[in-house]
């Protein structure tokens, strides 16, 4: 599309406007960086481009891409008129249900506000948060349900949740519904035409609102965004509303969502839920054998696969499996041919991607790594990743054309953007433009990075380690007044320096372990604690303020090798090759996701600890570690960081 100079100088003076002026008016500061970065957004979307940016904490990218969307639309319009193309919406895609709603009920409402009152804009921003069908209510089944359980002694929590779907049909706003509630009352996987309640239906009338020639913004998942674009490569009817340009936000994420997306599992969970909705449809003694024959196949493999130092992940085919993986496919055939014409497509489907899940593993298909994992109760779950991920991507969202912004905290590592254009596909194509946002926060005077002169090397696991780490620990939080993260990359180290420290520390300590938001709560309500952490809290929790004052990362974050990894090493000449090009970003992207946690507000000062002796001046990592994280001052002597400590926090702190 030609835009003309004046629309763009229009455009770019309306940034500032809003940055400088509007925004201000209603309590936010100018940010440079934010304003800087709008610009380069807008830019990009015009040209339809791909512009991977990279935006520090506290930038505020949010409201950056938002505009730019605005204006972008804005001056398509008064470009080309009512064109059908400038018309369409934009997606945007998230990867955090948190940052989803957060665009929806916050930034949208009060952007729409601002720019309406200017003038910027004549109409409401209007947008919708688009998922599956498994998060809506089915009326229909609805009713059922509530009939089903009006004389049964139920959880009275989880019948007055039942009873509240009345009045909200998307049951992420309900707390209390059990797992078997939803899945008995969610949206089926395909709606009757001639369902008495369709002409009422919440589902239908939701969808409808979103297919409005007004909704400007759809706000989806990375996962919903790829079922998306899975459906248009493959000619199904699209998921979302056509649309003109893309927001990937979290864009780190991306290829986690991908690998979900194109994967292939089979577990004892996905047996028991196909024979269930199998036999609500169908009676007959081959619901029985299915469930047999699955369960012998996923046995076999894994008694083939069990040593004494545990499960082997890497999947080799024995003679055995061969054996039972056949059986079992030709046991599927059977049975599909035999009912398919009596049971609805969509378990037809289900039944068909358990066979092609069997069939991978005894073809021992190329396209895929395939691995075995353990459920809760340590039963075998079949895993096929995809080799073939980056050149999906590229099928399904970047060679269509449209103009898109990925952006994230975490996309550049070491040097550039290599690593995530490897990643998501991006290494070929043209139109790829980088840029970097440095964060508006001062580090240089509000954080301090200490290296410990005096870490030893240990055996990993050994009991000096355990010992060595506890100490620096120990001192750190004395030298701080608790108000600590420790980040560990190992539970069972983290639960042996928890242990040794217990009764050693003056101050709270919580341990957050699996799936424990509660204890994070904990955390953030009691004044002077020290949470010990693992897993997802390296990334997307908030801990603004005095509240983490001392951060330290017990160990650099290198991914636990794994099948997976070990297919990507033999696409490289070399081990130190594989290690420059995919260990090492891996990790300077978590590392700096963990460095994340120290700043979350301008006036917040914090002292961040490595407590790796490879990440110290001598270390082997050394200049990877500087290059990943912001630049501060250095200490590598505890004095150092109860100097700083002493000067930048006030006597409040220490109460």
């Amino acid at each position: 599309m030609y835009y003309t100079r004046e629309y763009l100088n229009r455009a770019h003076r309306e940034i500032d406007t809003i940055f400088r002026v509007l925004f201000p008016e209603h309590g936010m500061a100018v940010k440079e960086e934010q304003i800087m970065l709008c610009h380069e957004m807008l830019d990009n979307l015009l040209g339809r481009n791909i512009a991977l940016c990279d935006a520090g904490v506290g930038i505020g990218k949010t409201y950056a891409y938002l505009v730019a969307c605005v204006l972008m639309r804005k001056y398509s319009l008064l470009t080309e008129g009512c064109s059908p193309y400038e018309q369409r919406p934009v997606a945007i895609s998230t990867s955090s249900i948190a940052l989803q709603k957060a665009i929806l009920t916050e930034y949208i409402p009060f952007l729409s506000r601002v720019l309406q009152e200017n003038g910027t804009i004549q109409a409401p921003i209007k947008a919708v948060i688009r998922k599956g069908k498994e998060h809506f209510v089915c009326d229909e089944r609805l009713e059922q349900r509530i009939v089903a359980i009006e004389e049964k002694n139920k959880n009275a929590l989880q019948k007055e949740a039942l009873q509240s779907l009345k009045e909200h049909y998307d049951m992420d706003e309900v707390s209390n519904l059990s797992g078997f509630d939803r899945r008995m009352v969610s949206v089926p996987k395909f709606c009757s035409g001639d369902c008495p309640k369709r002409g009422s239906c919440r589902y239908q009338q939701y969808l409808e609102r979103s297919r409005d020639n007004e909704m400007f913004i759809q706000i989806c998942n990375h996962n919903y965004l790829l079922a998306d674009g899975y459906h248009r490569l493959q000619d199904y009817r699209p998921l979302l509303k056509d649309y003109r340009a893309l927001i990937v936000d979290e864009a780190h994420k991306l290829p986690d969502a991908a690998k979900q997306m194109f994967g292939k599992s089979l577990c004892y969970d996905d047996i028991r839920e196909i024979c269930f909705y199998l036999g609500k449809e169908y009676q007959g003694p081959e619901i029985r054998k299915l469930s047999g024959t699955i369960r012998m196949v996923l046995d076999v493999i894994g008694e083939n696969h069990r040593t004494r130092y545990g499960l082997k992940e890497e999947f080799h085919m024995t003679e055995e499996c061969a054996m039972y993986l056949y059986e079992g496919i030709q046991t599927m055939n059977k049975i599909i041919e035999k009912i398919e014409k009596k049971i609805p497509k969509w378990i037809r489907n289900k039944l068909e991607e358990t066979r092609s899940v069997l069939e991978c593993f005894f073809h021992q298909d190329k396209k895929y790594v395939l691995h075995l994992k353990q459920d809760q109760k340590h039963r075998i779950i079949l895993c096929a990743s995809s080799r073939r991920i980056p050149q999906y991507l590229d099928q399904m969202l970047w060679s269509r054309g449209m103009g898109a912004i990925l952006t994230s905290g975490t996309l550049k590592t070491g040097q550039g953007f290599a690593h995530i254009r490897k990643m998501i596909g991006l290494q070929k194509v043209q139109r790829v433009r980088e840029y970097v946002a440095d964060s508006p926060f001062e580090y240089q005077r509000n954080c301090l990075l200490y290296l410990p002169k005096d870490l030893k090397k240990c055996r990993r696991g050994s009991q000096e380690e355990t010992e060595m780490i506890a100490d620096h620990i120990h001192s750190l939080i004395c030298s701080t007044y608790g108000h600590t993260l420790v980040l560990f990359t190992s539970y069972q180290l983290m639960g042996n320096v928890y242990q040794m420290l217990r009764d050693e520390i003056p101050f709270p300590m919580i341990g957050v372990w699996r799936h424990s938001p509660e204890e994070i709560t904990r955390f953030k309500q009691t004044d002077n604690a020290v949470l010990f952490a693992a897993g997802s809290c390296w990334e997307g929790v908030d801990f603004p303020g005095d509240m983490v004052s001392s951060l330290i990362i017990v160990k650099l974050p290198f991914a636990v090798p794994d099948p997976i990894s070990e297919a990507q090493k033999k696409e490289y000449d070399c081990l130190k090759d594989y290690i420059q090009a995919v260990v090492v970003p891996d990790m300077q992207k978590k590392l700096r996701q963990g460095f994340g946690r120290a700043l979350r507000t301008e006036r917040d000062t914090c002292v961040v600890s490595i407590l790796d002796e490879r990440a110290g001046e001598e270390g082997r990592y050394h200049e990877e570690v500087m290059c990943a994280l912001q630049k501060c001052k250095m200490a590598k002597d505890i004095k150092d960081v109860q100097r700083f400590i002493r000067n930048r926090k006030s006597v409040e702190y220490y109460l």
